[in-house]
């Protein structure tokens, strides 16, 4: 008979385990909280970026519709046109009629002239990736603002003069408002706008972070004292060490045992094959009434013995993997099983699924939606499929043939996550989309943010502009909704209503509204604001 294994010898196999992992887990978690900060950082860097864009997109739309309006002239007609097209955009302070060179023939508002410190010449402004749009700084002495030169023939163009505001740039969290600073320039380093929240304190050994527009000549810049970038967001530590010595334990403990372990992504396959992943149902109202008028649907992974996985712990993996495409089309089958009555017995309810891009542009995409959609018996125009922006089209001319094919045999079509991804105004024109849904970030600020206000209002504008309606995301209180409505928006969907529900407590839902009422006219509802 062997000898059973002394204890000291385990005690040390541990205590080795132990101090293995103990290191391994100070270095992944110092790892993951600076790349944690770096990728935060970036965000809010890139958030700077696409809110400028948006605004030259906006002036850009703007000068667009003088001139398509026969507007680009001096006489007091036109100039009269053109105040009020200025009135009714808050972004934009001015608009001026150019020469070829640059120089002003007449202005909406000639008193801003006098408050002009200088004008550059034509050769000293910047191109942007389209031809016929010119950027460049306009130096005032209530502060800079931004021209927009928009050609309207050879020899003349508009110009508009875009405010600065810098409460755009008030994007800081919290802990970093009173270290950091925030900057706009154009790509020729002359600054547009900066945000300081002591703007006579200097800032000791700053971490750097900045970003350059593809589309336009500006660059957005964002310092930080290490000192304090350090500390910030570091909770995870300890109990990543508590983790990693854990393991290191157990580890110790197990070491000598062998133990065949499948992969997460087997794990994916084994609940594709028995049929785990579930549609939860979250709602999709009518602003204004309160009324749900649709509803999207989001995968839940339920295990056998009953227990919920989010969807962050298997969402990413089932992307990298490819496994998105089977879970998207296994959560959309369960959907239309659940659904149908109701669909088939209101025919302006309309159903949204996610689909990534890769998943929209690959071989069969069009054929299999229609014969599932199809064979549930159910109508093509109740069915909205959502694209993210979050993730980059690559081939915007396959994706833009794509979504014709949708809409042409009847299904609708939205772009996800609008504001913070990756696509410009000029790109969301070309895919040709029915809709666009704002990101709940602006949704959180949009009741304390003057800035997010504008931005909300200039992607409503536009939206109507490209015949396309606005769902906003992420809507948790009554005065965001009392926000949004004077913004523009009509629908929206969040937590105010209700979080994503599984069926039976979604209809349940519906149910209760209808019982509300008295009536299953649900178009009597009772109005979420008053």
């Amino acid at each position: 008979m062997k000898p059973a294994r002394p204890p000291v010898s385990l005690i040390a196999l541990v205590l080795a385990s132990t101090l293995l992992f103990g290191l391994a887990g100070h270095l992944v978690a110092t790892s993951f909280i600076r790349h944690q900060q770096a990728r935060q950082l970036d965000e809010l860097t890139e958030v700077v970026l696409r809110r400028s864009e948006f605004a030259i997109d906006f002036a850009a739309a703007s000068l667009d519709e003088l001139a398509g309006r026969g507007l680009a002239d001096c006489s007091p007609a036109s100039l009269q046109a053109i105040r009020l097209h200025v009135y009714q955009r808050s972004a934009v302070k001015d608009v001026r009629l150019v020469n070829a060179d640059g120089s002003v023939i007449c202005s909406a508002y000639s008193e801003t002239l006098e408050f002009d410190k200088g004008w550059v010449d034509r050769t000293d402004m910047l191109g942007s990736r389209d031809a016929g749009l010119l950027l460049f700084r306009v130096e005032q002495f209530g502060g800079d603002a931004l021209g927009v030169l928009r050609d309207i023939d050879r020899r003349k163009g508009l110009v508009a003069i875009l405010g600065v505001n810098s409460s755009l740039f008030d994007i800081m969290p919290a802990e970093l408002r009173a270290h950091s600073e925030v900057l706009l320039a154009l790509s020729n380093g002359e600054k547009l706008g900066e945000f300081m929240l002591d703007a006579d304190k200097a800032l000791r050994e700053t971490t750097e972070f900045d970003k350059s527009s593809a589309r336009y000549p500006l660059r957005t810049t964002i310092r930080v004292e290490r000192a304090v970038l350090s500390t910030w967001n570091s909770e995870v530590y300890w109990p990543a060490m508590a983790l990693a010595l854990a393991l290191g334990v157990l580890f110790g403990i197990l070491l000598s045992r062998t133990r065949r372990m499948e992969g997460p992504v087997a794990d994916l396959d084994s609940a594709l094959a028995r049929g785990e992943f579930k549609p939860y149902f979250q709602p999709i109202f009518a602003l204004r009434t309160g009324r749900i008028i649709g509803c999207e649907i989001l995968a839940r992974w339920l295990r056998e013995d009953g227990s919920v996985v989010p969807p962050m712990n298997f969402i990413p993996l089932a992307e990298s993997s490819g496994r998105i495409q089977g879970m998207t089309w296994q959560i959309l089958g369960s959907a239309l099983a659940d659904l149908q009555p109701h669909l088939k017995a209101d025919k302006d309810f309309k159903l949204s699924l996610n689909v990534v891009p890769k998943h929209l542009l690959s071989a069969g995409f069009v054929e299999t939606l229609r014969s599932t959609v199809l064979s549930a018996k159910v109508s093509a125009r109740q069915i909205m499929v959502e694209v993210t922006e979050r993730d980059e089209l690559d081939d915007l001319a396959h994706a833009a043939s794509v979504v014709r094919e949708l809409r042409d045999y009847g299904f609708r079509v939205a772009i996800d996550d609008v504001g913070v991804g990756h696509s410009g105004l000029s790109r969301l024109k070309g895919l040709g989309a029915n809709t666009i849904k704002i990101d709940k970030f602006f949704v959180d600020t949009i009741t304390v943010d003057a800035s997010t206000t504008t931005i909300v209002e200039m992607l409503v504008e536009l939206a109507r502009e490209l015949h396309m309606t606005v769902v906003d995301e992420g809507i948790e209180t009554e005065e965001q909704v009392r926000a949004l409505i004077s913004c523009g928006v009509e629908e929206g969907q969040g937590y105010l209503v209700a979080a994503p529900l599984p069926f039976a407590r979604f209809m349940a839902l519906l149910d209760a509204r209808r019982r509300e009422t008295g009536s299953d006219d649900t178009t009597t509802e009772t109005p979420l604001v008053a």
